[in-house]
């Protein structure tokens, strides 16, 4: 466990980001090898139906992580200032209130597959492939859902070592059944569905193994099963920002997925395997931005406000770096990172589409990065309203600029689309936090 209230902010920050970094591009590597897996061995057509399932699933499955990271910014501020008691109440309402929205989600994706695959208009040669994925990953998204939870409570306390081991391991396991499932089995799709979800069980053990371990530490053997009302109010109540934006960015993505498919199977692979890359390339910022969270988290709760806008600064100036640095490597090597996942001569179109996509996005990471730094203190200091509009406001500007430049500009479009949106999402956070209206949002 790690106390951030003390030390150098920027030092703290980036030790907690490096384990956290690390372990996000480890799961993006178990993403990236199911799409190289499948679009190497069964072809376009099967690529761009799993990768047409992305945008639902993440879906679906908004509300369940929201109410985790939601839980996980009062279990941050509850840990920042000594109140177990109150951790440990909070975390037993995540379990009930997140037990039940799995339940309720796991029905809606199993049985709601087919009608949500043709709401996004997935072409007839392509619906097959996403049906039969999104079943398998829907009948056993517990998994998932344990490691999302358990991940929030550690991260929460200062613990990213631990998913760090948890998403090595998970990767692994994923990229061997991968090959076994489809190479030797020759189960197609269906093994790499069920590879994705042997590593999600794998993570999700080592991690609940670990927040099991370390309960008397934090204050979880002070639990009792019977959740209290005030306490799902709680969860509920932080948790319902973030579940809803990242709703309303969900169905952004499908609204922006569908006209994808609009332009055929080629411009759908082209965009399933620029995505991987781009999830990949963008993770230092994300982890980042995450470890500033938790940090923000941690000294609200002992009002150290000085400390908070020193390490926003510091943070900033990094995130900038890097970004520059990200962007250069994904503009030289864009052909090299697309032709992995196609093969050049089958799939010589959906590469140059995919170029063009990489060379867009690469340019906008400078201003995500901008983003991320003032949205992760507004968010660790537990104004998520602010954080939501802002969201909301990202949302709308990626499905307004998407439709109107698709209209003149084709498929070139939609890509100009995310950095402008960005730009719209970076507005919100930076007018939060100069008001200083975001120190009045403690959680505890």
């Amino acid at each position: 466990m790690k106390d951030m209230t003390q030390g150098k902010p920027l030092k703290l920050i980036i030790g907690f980001a490096i384990p956290m970094l690390i372990g996000n591009i480890f799961q993006q590597v178990y993403n990236v090898a199911d799409t190289v897996i499948v679009g190497r061995f069964l072809g376009e057509s099967a690529l761009a139906g799993v990768g047409s399932t992305g945008t639902l699933t993440y879906f679906l499955l908004a509300l369940v992580s929201g109410m985790c990271n939601g839980a996980g910014l009062v279990v941050a501020q509850c840990f920042g200032c000594g109140n177990k008691e109150r951790l440990a109440k909070t975390v037993t309402a995540l379990i009930w209130v997140a037990g039940v929205l799995t339940c309720i989600m796991s029905l809606i994706g199993i049985f709601g597959a087919e009608f949500f695959l043709r709401l996004l208009s997935v072409p007839e040669n392509v619906i097959g492939y996403s049906a039969t994925y999104l079943h398998i990953i829907y009948t056993f998204v517990f998994g998932s859902v344990v490691y999302n939870g358990c991940a929030a409570i550690l991260n929460s306390v200062g613990d990213s070592k631990t998913p760090l081991r948890a998403v090595i391991a998970s990767s692994v396991v994923n990229i061997v059944f991968d090959l076994f499932f489809i190479i030797v089995c020759k189960m197609g799709v269906a093994g790499a569905a069920y590879a994705t979800i042997l590593a999600q069980c794998t993570s999700a053990v080592i991690c609940f193994a670990k927040v099991r371990q370390v309960r008397e530490e934090i204050g979880l053997s002070l639990m009792k099963w019977k959740p209290e009302v005030h306490y799902i109010q709680l969860v509920v109540k932080t948790g319902f920002p973030a579940a809803f934006q990242s709703c309303m960015i969900a169905l952004g993505g499908m609204s922006v997925q569908r006209l994808v498919n609009s332009f055929g199977s080629s411009t759908m692979a082209a965009y399933v395997a620029a995505n991987r890359v781009d999830s990949v390339a963008i993770q230092v910022i994300v982890s980042i931005g995450t470890a500033l969270s938790v940090f923000t988290g941690q000294n609200i709760a002992k009002n150290q406000y000085d400390r908070i806008r020193e390490a926003l600064y510091k943070t900033l100036a990094v995130m900038v770096g890097a970004s520059v640095c990200i962007a250069t490597l994904v503009l030289i090597f864009r052909v090299q990172l697309m032709s992995l996942f196609l093969d050049a001569g089958e799939s010589a179109e959906a590469i140059g589409i995919g170029c063009t996509y990489l060379t867009i996005i690469g340019v906008a990471y400078v201003i995500a990065g901008v983003m991320q730094s003032y949205q992760n203190v507004i968010r660790g200091a537990g104004d998520v309203n602010t954080c939501m509009v802002a969201g909301l406001t990202e949302l709308s500007g990626r499905i307004v600029f998407a439709y109107l430049l698709s209209g003149t500009l084709g498929v070139t479009g939609i890509w100009i689309a995310t950095p402008l949106s960005w730009s719209c999402g970076c507005v919100i956070p930076v007018i939060r936090y100069y008001s200083g209206k975001w120190k009045h949002k403690r959680l505890a």
